[in-house]
């Protein structure tokens, strides 16, 4: 089998960034973004997706992390969509639901190059300015548009900020290893128009 991967560095006046992702991995991962908990989220990506990542950033959050995690997820969707080349042969479509003691959360993924995000999460948990949900959802929201990929997260409930986050992860981590398996049936890309 080819090996998946993609190196992609971007360079701004906010951030530096440089990663490194196989597709066909084992969850190894050295990751360093200067935001600890992002750090983490990114290490439960790494390894319940089993993506071998390597990510180092440097971005102005003595002024806030948006820069920082924006430009992350633009990286990585960049790579992904590296990493998959045309297409063929992969099963597009993803889904996981994954608990996290008190959370819950789903995410269901198609790399059909369309990219959209639906990021729904508990109306309690969007409000809480520590949480920095609205940073994930910026996060989230460059990956997909980067990949050309539909994706939706749906974190039913939770009690636990962090919970909610690392269900959240888990499931995206989960979901993207599905659709960015390969099946030996889909011979070109899965699709009935012939293109994605």
């Amino acid at each position: 089998m080819t090996t998946r991967s993609a190196e992609v560095e971007r360079s701004t006046k906010e951030t530096k960034i440089k990663a490194e992702l196989l597709l066909e991995g084992s969850g190894v991962h050295d990751i360093a973004t200067g935001i600890p908990f992002f750090d983490h989220m990114l290490t439960l990506f790494s390894v319940h997706g089993f993506f071998d990542l390597k990510l180092k950033a440097i971005g102005d959050i003595e002024v806030d992390y948006h820069h920082t995690m924006e430009d992350v997820g633009l990286v990585l969707g960049e790579a992904l969509a590296k990493a998959l080349g045309d297409k063929k042969g992969i099963q597009r479509y993803g889904y996981a639901v994954v608990p996290m003691d008190d959370a819950l959360s789903t995410v269901a993924i198609d790399l059909s190059n369309r990219p959209y995000l639906v990021y729904s999460i508990p109306e309690l948990f969007a409000c809480q300015s520590t949480a920095y949900s609205n940073l994930f959802k910026e996060f989230f929201r460059a990956f997909s548009n980067k990949a050309g990929m539909n994706l939706h997260i749906q974190a039913s409930y939770g009690e636990n900020d962090h919970h909610i986050i690392e269900s959240i992860f888990k499931a995206f981590a989960r979901a993207l290893d599905q659709a960015t398996s390969t099946d030996g049936r889909v011979r070109q890309v899965h699709s009935s128009k012939g293109v994605l």
